[in-house]
């Protein structure tokens, strides 16, 4: 959240950093900062934090601006980056590399960034009139990334391209498919997203979606500033543009 730092530079304000437990996030009155009124302003990251913590800190009074998450028919503020648009971006270098059999492999439903890059990969494929094979997971970890790759390779033997929707998934179909006989990017190709810091330096070097982190942070501070001033300002969902990063582990379908 370093953007996020720099945006608060200029103000009165400064940023803490506080990790919410599974304790905190099915009891909210426990979260320390609120019950002590240490914070006039939150900003919420990450996919997996409930509607009912975000809702009951909203409720508390406190200006809420919520960053890879959003709340539909609701009035909280939210900073994402274009997931759809970035997986069909994906998914589409893939497909004009020659791939037809490409399977998914994906996180938890529940979590919005999941299912609209999924949603993203879905479309490209669908254009292309090509089948879409998904697999979902528990967890978005290298570890279910090489279950999940198991799984699918079980059902759809013949594929020759996966799309992740996150890079530690992709690293996670990478290992497992040499378990197969399957080197990345010689006759498997694979993408994922985020462009973590591990993607320059997996082996292949990983064939990416980039986020641009230190602007999801930017733009959160600048929105919770603006609820500070004026906190009945409408609820906006601001979409922040996203890039494929191309590196070695997708190739031509070798024929």
């Amino acid at each position: 959240m370093s953007g996020a730092e720099q945006a608060l530079a200029d103000s009165d304000y400064h940023l803490t950093y506080a990790t919410i437990t599974d304790d905190v996030l099915n009891n909210p009155k426990h979260f320390r900062f609120t019950r002590q009124r240490r914070i006039d302003g939150m900003i919420l990251a990450g996919p997996d934090i409930s509607r009912s913590f975000v809702v009951a800190m909203s409720r508390s009074g406190i200006p809420v601006v919520l960053v890879d998450n959003q709340l539909e028919h609701s009035q909280v503020h939210s900073i994402n980056s274009d997931d759809e648009g970035g997986a069909y971006q994906a998914a589409r270098h893939v497909i004009e590399l020659g791939h037809q059999k490409i399977g998914i492999l994906s996180g938890p439903t529940h979590w919005l960034s999941n299912r609209r890059r999924v949603e993203g990969y879905w479309h490209a494929l669908d254009e292309a009139r090509l089948a879409k094979p998904t697999i979902y997971a528990d967890l978005t970890t290298i570890e279910s990334g090489y279950e999940a790759f198991k799984k699918l390779i079980a059902q759809t033997p013949d594929i020759t391209a996966i799309c992740a929707v996150n890079d530690s998934m992709a690293i996670g179909a990478i290992r497992a498919a040499r378990t197969y006989g399957l080197n990345t990017p010689e006759n498997f190709s694979v993408v994922g997203f985020d462009d973590i810091d591990w993607a320059t330096h997996n082996d292949p070097p990983l064939t990416t979606v980039n986020i641009p982190k230190k602007q999801l942070g930017a733009e959160a501070s600048r929105s919770l500033l603006a609820l500070l001033v004026e906190p009945t300002l409408a609820p906006t969902n601001l979409i922040i543009s996203v890039r494929l990063i191309e590196r070695a582990s997708t190739a031509p379908l070798q024929k």
